[in-house]
């Protein structure tokens, strides 16, 4: 038998990591399903395991999880209209297509699906803008008017018809703050920063806040506080590697709301080949780990800022962290597959000792 799965092995991988092109500082926290028998942190190059860092659009996990213990509340439906709970000037001209204003039929689920055909703001020029280095602030009125501008590719609900949309999840935002009558920082910090004692984790809202590491775009460092400051639910939570694990195993363990709930999230996947490719359920994705078994694979969610955080079912395995980089996922989805590899291995040899007589 090889090596096992322990500290000394892990910090030789994250190493290795950093030392890839464009990766300048990584962490990764790793916990099997029953946690007592695997627990490790580790980092590589200019970070410490505790170091905060922005999660991105892992926030979307966060966001799914408020939704859904709304409804167990039974203050919102998945089904329910979402101008339910926006104004008619926020939901005037979201969805115009083929001269007709489909927006009053978007749901509540289709916002969390990338199905509503509502367009994302965030790419084409805004990305380019800001991995020029352009920083500027986006208020949710500045996202809408930018979505506004372009054509829907698709009636809301179409069968087998999705887009990645950031647009969807500032709406969702809005709506959450909406009904519960106070800002986002405040919902989130009930329901699941301090649900969970959550020191690490809060919504990033001041551009004066210099901790959380920075990211980068290839060799490019990505200082862009005023637009972090300003995404909210669309990517906006920082946190720590051991704190988003925390998090990641107490949405899948049933601890935010009904356990039953995460086979709808999953009851339909839908295939985005932007930003991804990646499958798209309600609220989650699902990351293939090769061409050949599409149908599985870790289920969680990434980060446009290289972080992560995903459960891989087959082998129980839990993955939280982040590369940093904003085009880093294969430098991350390599070292998750070398793992569940390992630990599949290690596990076979295992129970071949404990039959033997």
């Amino acid at each position: 038998m090889g090596r096992a799965l322990e500290q000394s092995l892990l910090d030789e991988w994250l190493e290795r990591i950093a030392n890839k092109k464009n990766v300048f500082s990584t962490v990764l926290c790793v916990e099997d399903q029953e946690q007592s028998s695997l627990s490790l942190v580790s980092s590589g190059g200019a970070m410490k395991t505790e170091d905060r860092y922005f999660i991105a659009s892992v926030t979307k996990l966060y966001v799914t999880a408020v939704i859904l213990k709304l409804r167990a509340e039974q203050r919102i439906g998945l089904d329910d209209p979402i101008g339910q709970y926006l104004p008619e000037e926020i939901m005037a001209g979201l969805h115009r297509m083929e001269n007709k204003d489909y927006s009053g039929e978007i749901t509540v689920k289709q916002l969390m699906s990338n199905t509503s055909g509502i367009p994302d703001y965030f790419s084409g020029k805004v990305f380019s803008d800001l991995i020029a280095g352009h920083d500027q602030a986006w208020s949710l009125d500045k996202t809408l008017d930018e979505a506004r501008r372009q054509q829907p590719k698709f009636k809301p609900g179409q069968r087998n018809k999705a887009q990645y949309s950031d647009t969807n999840y500032r709406l969702l935002g809005r709506m959450i703050e909406n009904i519960k009558g106070e800002p986002i920082q405040n919902v989130f910090k009930e329901y699941i920063f301090d649900r969970l004692n959550l020191t690490q984790t809060y919504f990033f809202h001041d551009p004066e806040d210099t901790s959380p590491v920075p990211f980068y775009y290839k060799k490019k460092r990505l200082d862009l506080p005023l637009y972090m400051a300003s995404i909210g639910a669309e990517g906006g939570i920082v946190s720590t590697a051991r704190e988003t694990m925390m998090f990641l195993r107490s949405f899948f363990n049933g601890e935010l709301f009904p356990i039953g709930d995460l086979d709808e999230l999953q009851r339909r996947w839908n295939f985005l080949w932007a930003p991804g490719p990646f499958f798209y359920g309600t609220g989650i994705s699902r990351q293939p780990l090769s061409p050949f078994s599409l149908g599985r694979g870790l289920i969680g969610h990434w980060g446009q800022s290289g972080a992560f955080a995903f459960h891989h079912p087959e082998s129980g395995l839990y993955f939280t962290g982040t590369v940093n980089q904003a085009v880093g996922q294969s430098a991350a989805v390599q070292v998750m597959t070398r793992i569940i590899r390992h630990y599949g291995r290690e596990k076979k040899t295992l129970h071949l000792h404990t039959d033997t007589p």
